[in-house]
């Protein structure tokens, strides 16, 4: 395995580690620390870290020190206004590139996704347990917003996409899950946005996918970063 294979993979190891908060705010790690935390050299860390510096995630204290940035409210919102953007931007992008193929692939991720839904709504109903059901919705969602950025065909910009969420995708599903076991009403008011999408994308509507992501994307931040701040009742239905 190279070197920049090494690194991308401590790379989104570390950074999952800080969005989740397995490494807290102001926590002060060393890049033998971290490579030895990942079975690694102590070089892909050191890249990995130059690139967590970047995306202002970490900060550097010494030589080979560093500690985790601490964001204040403002800092957080600022982020998730830049995650939006760039989220609009890929599917402005996916409307141009979007091949019938993977058009049709987003319709079957929707069909099985809907079949799902059917499920999670039928077993909340009936008081049953929808852990495996909605686990399985959650990861249809994944592979839809994953068929979406390749559509996009511009890896520079998936990039910078990921660097800038401001929950990994661990940290969102927890919360996603959290909040549909407390409401199963809970992202259904946008889950009809995306067979929007890709209607959209079928009739190269750049604009329109940008307009239909951006809402989708800012009410779904909104939504998770306001329950981030409420104690939890019990455990959730979503993006």
């Amino acid at each position: 395995m190279s070197n920049d294979t090494l690194a991308d993979r401590a790379y989104r190891a570390i950074r999952d580690a800080v969005t989740t908060g397995e490494l807290r705010p102001g926590q002060k790690v060393t890049e033998r620390g971290l490579a030895e935390r990942l079975s690694v050299s102590p070089t892909p860390v050191r890249e990995a870290i130059r690139r967590l510096e970047q995306d202002g995630l970490l900060e550097r204290t010494g030589p080979r020190t560093v500690k985790v940035t601490s964001f204040g409210d403002i800092a957080v919102q600022d982020l998730a206004e830049v995650e939006v953007a760039l989220r609009g931007m890929v599917a402005r992008f996916a409307a141009r590139h979007a091949s019938p193929a993977q058009l049709d692939q987003l319709d079957a991720i929707l069909d099985d996704a809907d079949d799902l839904l059917i499920v999670v709504k039928q077993r909340h109903q009936a008081g049953q347990d929808v852990s495996r059901y909605l686990s399985r919705l959650l990861d249809a969602m994944q592979r839809f917003n994953d068929v979406v950025e390749s559509c996009a065909g511009n890896p520079v910009l998936v990039r910078l996409l990921d660097q800038t969420r401001v929950f990994s995708w661990s940290e969102r599903r927890s919360r996603l899950i959290e909040r549909i076991n407390q409401d199963d009403t809970f992202g259904l008011d946008r889950y009809a946005s995306h067979r929007a999408l890709v209607r959209a994308l079928r009739v190269r509507d750049s604009a329109a996918a940008e307009a239909i992501v951006i809402e989708d994307a800012r009410g779904g931040l909104g939504d998770l970063l306001a329950g981030a701040t409420k104690p939890a009742t019990s455990a959730p239905m979503a993006r």
